[in-house]
């Protein structure tokens, strides 16, 4: 009788076989951390808008070192860039630009536009990070609260994010300003002026990703590593924070990277009416607003704040849709 191979030949070749990969090269496996920032690497669009974010950042923080180099006091009134006899508009071509004005200079008053749009950005997007914040924070709670426990305290929540998103937000925004004292907690003129429009802003925005978090938790509350945690006998509060919210990290990164964009067009509209940062701080709503008197003698002192305003939501926007398809392993970009 013909005898076959002998089984031990096989059982011996093939841990050799798997230990092995395309060209002797051991496999290595990717975190999903690796496989997102791979995936983001791709999207040229999305890195090109992460590196404008990153140096408008480096921009704000720089703001004083930056004018000191490049610019004017943004507060300075140069009176002998403009000329009184055209109605204080600014002196030379394209709105008084020069070596001494990179931008130019506003009208009547002669202020570098450089230096005021420099700490425009510091005001932008120190407000627009500190809403997203107070944003984050009270809506990942509240969300995570709500989608864990349910039950009439689900209710409850919902019920509060429902009342919160119908409330008009610009309106109320306008009418605490107004009736805001000179004085609170400490805090007078710009600071206060800043901390009253994170608050409002972040306190009324936080719903838009309480309803995402608690939409995610309602999925992720019947897994398995959660029936696992409560079988060991492990506290809501370890499951909550422990279990549960760094597997909510995703979602929350990418509408914390979104939100931030739509902050900084509320407080430019809000500074575009007039209350938001007070005077002479710059703005870049203040900025907008002040052009349009002037937009058809001096055309350049309304497209560079604009520019400015337009590039910055458009750069968060672009690397927060390049974060959002690489984290999302559902996408086919």
């Amino acid at each position: 009788m013909v005898m076959g191979p002998e089984p031990t030949a096989v059982i011996d070749e093939a841990p050799q076989a798997s230990a092995q990969s395309v060209g002797g090269v051991a496999i290595e496996g990717r975190s999903l951390t690796k496989i997102a920032w791979t995936r983001l690497k791709r999207d040229r669009v999305a890195m090109v808008g992460g590196a404008v974010v990153v140096f408008l950042i480096l921009v704000a923080i720089l703001a004083p070192v930056i004018v000191k180099l490049l610019g004017h006091d943004p507060n300075e009134f140069n009176q002998d860039a403009i000329d009184p006899n055209l109605g204080g508009l600014p002196l030379g071509s394209w709105g008084g630009m020069s070596k001494n004005f990179l931008f130019g200079v506003e009208p009547v008053n002669g202020r570098d536009v450089f230096s005021r749009i420099v700490y425009g950005a510091r005001v932008s997007l120190l407000i627009a990070f500190g809403a997203t914040l107070i944003a984050a924070i009270v809506g990942v709670f509240m969300g995570i609260v709500a989608g864990y426990f349910g039950g009439w305290l689900d209710t409850v929540i919902s019920r509060v994010m429902d009342l919160f998103l119908a409330f008009p937000l610009l309106l109320f925004a306008i009418a605490l300003i107004v009736v805001m004292p000179r004085t609170l907690f400490g805090l007078q003129g710009t600071a206060l002026r800043m901390g009253v429009l994170m608050l409002v802003i972040g306190g009324f925005s936080w719903p838009y990703i309480g309803r995402i978090v608690r939409g995610q938790t309602l999925s992720l509350r019947e897994r398995e590593f959660v029936e696992a945690s409560r079988a060991t006998g492990a506290r809501s509060g370890h499951i909550l924070f422990r279990e549960l919210l760094p597997n909510l990290a995703a979602p929350i990164l990418v509408y914390t990277t979104l939100a931030i964009p739509t902050n900084i067009l509320f407080e430019a509209a809000l500074s575009f009416l007039g209350v938001g940062v007070e005077r002479p701080t710059a703005s870049w709503g203040r900025m907008i607003s002040d052009a349009v008197n002037w937009y058809e003698a001096d055309p350049m002192f309304l497209i560079f704040p604009g520019a400015a305003l337009f590039i910055t939501v458009l750069a968060f926007n672009l690397f927060g849709d390049g974060l959002r398809d690489a984290i999302d392993p559902k996408s086919v970009r």
